[in-house]
């Protein structure tokens, strides 16, 4: 089983190998992957062999705190604002004692006034006694570092703390060396001794040392909580209240209580709690929360909804399909952290680095030790430099390097309705070759519109023997014959011995008779007489319409074509995914001639039809054993397996749940122009984690030199431990900060993109379309005789016919409609809803139609007063 963690303690790259180690070990662990950016791991291990409190045991072993996720601890400041808040009030108190003390240790070499009994070798133990006292507060005040330090030693885990604690403890108990052996010379009156040890205290270097590491921590925490913030607000959009239908009375509940199958009532401005199917009434809902898309979506009866959606306009009641975890919502949380979990193939590196780090730091400030004491430079020298390479050692930086950049990248990805499921993927997704496509639902709008039926017999007879058999089928086709036949009111026969086909078609008996319906491969392997509609159906086909055979036993009785029009901006995405240096494949079912005039719409590669699920994993494979990565798309459940197959499978978030189960990243948008967003983001997140651990070397690589003492016996150059401190403190902040550019991130916009090679009349074209949204104005306007969810989408379909209204909500409840009006007249609206069966209400002394217009260049009451008197 796989169980999540919260981790306690945890303070750099080191610390997460110690832990990895601890609890890999033990027998019946399989893996265990431990995240310095979220405290947290993920364990992965045989419940039959092990338990909850040997893993928590095994990590309280080696000085760190463990508790199964979302356990509270008493006295634990679990949220991440109280850690910040914590780390602010240690700053702060630290600061006050360190500054007092730089003040009395070094005023004097600034020419500030100080206290005149600090001065002179009269002074000299006053001085330093004074400076030891104010040491003291910073070192209880900062006791942490200790604690964590000396336990990790103790355990023989050591961590940043342990170098913190040896650094700044070293120089603290030189400090106290230091009185004494000022008083030894007082008492056996050598002045000359007195004034040496007067110069080199150190207090004041522990101090700040301890000072500086806490300024690191907090910037740290401070930036590390922004780059939680796109979760937590993820979070913050589900919904902790619902309204419930019980026995016709409204009762709010709590989210954790609304089960499958309830009824609920969603008025303007709530958020949806639930994913659900809308059962009566009508909305717009705007979904960008959940899939960044900012257009409004029309919902009415029969539609589903998503929770964390927010109702813009009229009343309506659904009911709950999922609930809890199985949430939309909830699902995106959970992919998103799940994601923020894992480790990129590339952190692998840093992880073995951090294993040995700190050992390898301790040893080298012991030889650096050694070898200035052999050297003959003294005591002083050598513990100075023994100290400066504790204190800049940062094993923070290699720790942050890699899970800061994929929280942030990941966030990122969930404003713009991209979901991946692990940080693997994240790395690899750029360096995909070929890129494979599902035509239907992928490529195409997924709701095929029926074109043309071609029957000898009585078209409704025949439409009602089609729809009869198709009413089962979970085909998109089937949806297009059984809306055509619902238009024209043809009753359907119910269907006996249904049988479906994959790949191929389907059948069954009606009043007793069998009937078939299928491609032209399920008709020739039935040995059914085509009667002459294979060519008609070829026809159809070079126009990039899939025409479907329907037959008796003996022959077929006539064909029903539709046409799945390509997406608007799969044209595009497919362009830019070229420019790239993807090759593009279209994958399809489809017999190859409609497969080919889609294709030459859109403008892939390379096209492969009628092929069966099956034969999508053969084509994947032969492109996988010449060399190239593959990237597959799909919405479908026949889709699972070559989602599986793929290198990275990408699914449609409005696609099947087996289809998104089975893939690595998921379009919740349900667009090609986020394919190219999301490579690009993949993209842009490598490349900033080759950037953290580049610094991360290269500041390591370049630091622990300069502070062992390399440059001064050439050029005097001897880095204090403050100012090694200070630099340690930096460089995480630095890595932190250069992941939250990540944050800046856009994607390509399709009009900056493609305008280049634009055509002069499409960019006028452009130009129009602007200045008409410009113009826009809303219009609602009350109507009589509406009933139901179908009067609404009549009126609807009335208003969008005349090609000059958008985002129409109708609303039986409301007796009205709204929509954005581009530039209908009154007439036309009058004759538009008179000709769908209904009339326009007019009270007396008012106008039936009311106009809202946007209004640029207001920014106050008196600008609201002006426009009133104006109008």
């Amino acid at each position: 089983m796989e169980k999540k963690y919260d981790v306690r303690g945890m303070t750099c790259s080191a610390c997460v190998a110690n832990v990895t180690k601890a609890v890999e070990r033990l027998d019946g662990v399989n893996t265990a992957n431990v995240n310095l950016m979220t405290n947290s791991m993920k364990v992965n291990f045989d419940e039959n062999k092990i338990n909850d409190e040997e893993i928590i045991k095994a990590v309280e072993k080696i000085g760190y705190g463990a508790s199964p996720a979302g356990e509270k601890i008493k006295n634990e400041a679990g949220p991440v604002d109280d850690r910040e808040r914590a780390l602010k009030h240690r700053l702060i108190s630290s600061s006050i004692f360190m500054l007092i003390l730089m003040y009395i240790a070094m005023g004097h070499m600034v020419h500030l006034p100080t206290p005149r009994i600090f001065h002179g070798r009269e002074g000299a133990v006053i001085f330093a006694f004074s400076q030891f006292l104010l040491a003291l507060p910073v070192v209880f005040i900062n006791r942490d570092f200790y604690i964590s330090g000396f336990k990790g030693l103790k355990n023989k885990a050591p961590n940043m703390d342990s170098l913190v604690a040896i650094g700044s403890l070293a120089a603290l108990i030189y400090g106290i060396f230091a009185i004494y052996m000022m008083a030894y010379g007082f008492g056996q009156g050598d002045m000359e001794l007195v004034d040496a040890y007067r110069h080199n205290l150190y207090f004041e270097s522990s101090a700040m040392i301890l000072t500086l590491i806490t300024v690191g921590k907090y910037l740290e925490e401070k930036s590390k909580n922004k780059t939680r913030s796109s979760l937590a607000k993820l979070m913050d959009l589900a919904p902790k209240m619902a309204t419930v239908i019980e026995d016709g009375k409204e009762v709010v509940k709590n989210i954790e209580d609304v089960r499958v199958g309830d009824i609920l009532i969603v008025r303007p401005g709530e958020s949806v709690a639930v994913d659900g199917k809308v059962i009566e009434g009508a909305s717009s809902l705007d979904e960008s929360a959940v899939t960044g898309e900012s257009i409004p979506v029309q919902k009415s009866v029969g539609d589903r909804v998503i929770s964390a959606s927010i109702n813009t306009t009229g009343s309506f009641k659904f009911k709950a399909e999922k609930v809890g975890e199985d949430t939309t919502i909830s699902q995106i949380i959970k992919l998103v952290d799940e994601a923020n979990q894992s480790k990129a193939p590339i952190a692998k590196l840093a992880d073995k680095i951090a294993g040995v780090f700190v050992p390898t730091v301790l040893i080298i400030s012991a030889i650096t030790f050694g070898v200035w004491m052999y050297l003959g430079y003294g005591f002083e020298n050598a513990l100075n430099f023994a100290i400066s390479v504790l204190v800049i050692s940062c094993p923070c930086a290699l720790g942050l390097a890699t899970p800061v950049s994929i929280m942030v990248a990941t966030g990122k990805s969930a404003d713009f309705g991209l979901l991946f499921k692990n940080a693997e993927v994240l790395e690899n997704l750029h360096k995909i070759d070929v890129i494979v496509m599902d035509k239907t639902g992928t490529i195409t709008e997924g709701k095929p519109i029926l074109t043309d039926v071609v029957t000898d017999l009585d078209e409704d007879e025949f439409l009602k023997i089609a729809g009869s058999l198709e009413k089962n089928s979970q085909h998109p086709l089937a949806s297009a014959i059984l809306n055509y036949a619902e238009e024209k009111n043809i009753g359907l026969e119910e269907i006996t011995n249904f049988n479906s086909v994959s790949g191929r078609g389907l059948n069954g008996e009606i009043a007793g008779n069998k009937y078939f319906a299928g491609n032209l491969e399920y008709m020739l392997e039935e040995k059914i007489d085509l009667k002459g509609f294979k060519a008609k159906a070829e026809e159809l086909a070079g126009q990039g319409k899939t025409s479907m055979y329907f037959a008796n036993e003996n022959e077929v009785m006539g064909i029903i074509s539709v046409k799945d029009l390509p997406k608007k901006s799969s044209r595009d995405a497919i362009k830019l995914l070229r420019d790239m240096g993807k090759i593009i494949i279209m994958l399809t079912g489809d017999n190859e001639k409609t497969a080919e005039a889609i294709a030459g719409e859109i403008g892939v590669d390379e096209t492969l039809a009628g092929l069966l699920p099956q034969d999508k994993n053969k084509e994947i494979d032969k492109i996988q054993k010449s060399g190239k990565k593959v990237l597959m798309i799909g919405d479908g459940i026949n889709d699972a397996p070559s989602l599986a197959k793929a290198d990275i499978g990408m699914a449609i978030g409005r696609g099947t749940d087996v289809a998104i189960e089975s893939s690595d990243v998921v379009l919740m948008r349900s667009d090609l122009l986020d394919v190219v967003s999301a490579l690009e983001l993949s993209k842009a997140t490598i490349k900033n984690i080759k950037e953290n651990l580049f610094w991360a070397f290269f500041y390591n690589t370049l630091g622990i030199p300069i502070a062992a003492g390399l440059l001064f016996p050439a050029f005097g150059i001897k880095l204090s431990p403050m100012f090694a401190a200070f630099a340690m403190s930096l460089s995480s902040v630095f890595v932190v900060n250069n992941a939250l550019r990540l944050r800046r991130f856009k994607p390509r916009g399709l009009k900056k993109s493609l305008n280049k090679g634009e055509p002069i009349s499409e960019k006028e074209n452009a130009k129009e379309k602007n200045l008409i949204e410009k113009n826009e104005k809303r219009t609602k306007i009350k109507v009589e005789g509406m009933m139901c969810g179908h009067c609404e989408k009549r009126v609807s379909d009335a208003l969008e016919k005349t090609g000059k209204a958008k985002n129409i909500v109708a609303s039986h409840e409301n007796s009205s409609v709204e929509f954005i009006d581009q530039g209908l007249s009154p007439e036309e609206i009058k004759n538009a809803i008179e000709d769908a069966g209904y009339k326009i209400i007019k009270n007396k002394g008012e106008d039936s139609m009311k106009k809202i217009l946007k209004v640029e260049g207001m920014s106050c009451n008196h600008c609201v007063a002006s426009v009133k008197k104006g109008s």
